[in-house]
């Protein structure tokens, strides 16, 4: 069970940048990007293609680790159905202890979390005591069951 104090943080590469999302993860002090792109590839933004994204985060002094195959979307009879099996209950096993160690981001393509299957995945480690914030912009974050907000400058 994670302690009270336990943040989870959660990020879309979007359209962005490799700097800018890199620049924006600094910005929330992460050092452990979990990856939980199914496909981390891209055609239209070969920035983020995992070899890319691993070696850019390993320069900036983040741990990169790719989670695909246990926390990736894209699965036959739904995510939630996905959620339910040992293989995703797995997945969160292996990334509890590291977020504990090191400030953690779940990251994938999708800028807004309410679109993206990281929403499932920030709601089972709060069953499991965590807090989720959900980074959208470098001012906005958004938690579930609040509104979208700014951060005060």
């Amino acid at each position: 069970m994670a302690d009270e104090s336990d943040v989870v943080y959660t990020a879309g590469t979007s359209t962005r940048t490799l700097e800018e999302f890199l620049d924006l993860l600094a910005a929330y002090g992460i050092e452990l990007v979990v990856d939980a792109r199914r496909f981390p590839t891209s055609r239209r933004y070969p920035q983020f293609t995992q070899p890319s994204l691993a070696a850019a985060a390993r320069d900036r002094g983040m741990r990169y680790l790719w989670m695909g195959e246990s926390l990736g979307g894209y699965r036959h009879g739904g995510y939630e159905a996905h959620m339910t099996t040992r293989l995703f209950q797995g997945g969160l096993d292996q990334i509890e202890p590291l977020l504990r160690q090191q400030r953690g981001a779940i990251i994938c393509s999708e800028r807004l979390p309410w679109r993206c299957h990281r929403r499932f995945i920030a709601r089972a480690l709060e069953a499991r005591g965590w807090r989720a914030v959900h980074i959208i912009e470098r001012d906005r974050t958004w938690t579930p069951r609040e509104e979208p907000r700014r951060e005060e400058s």
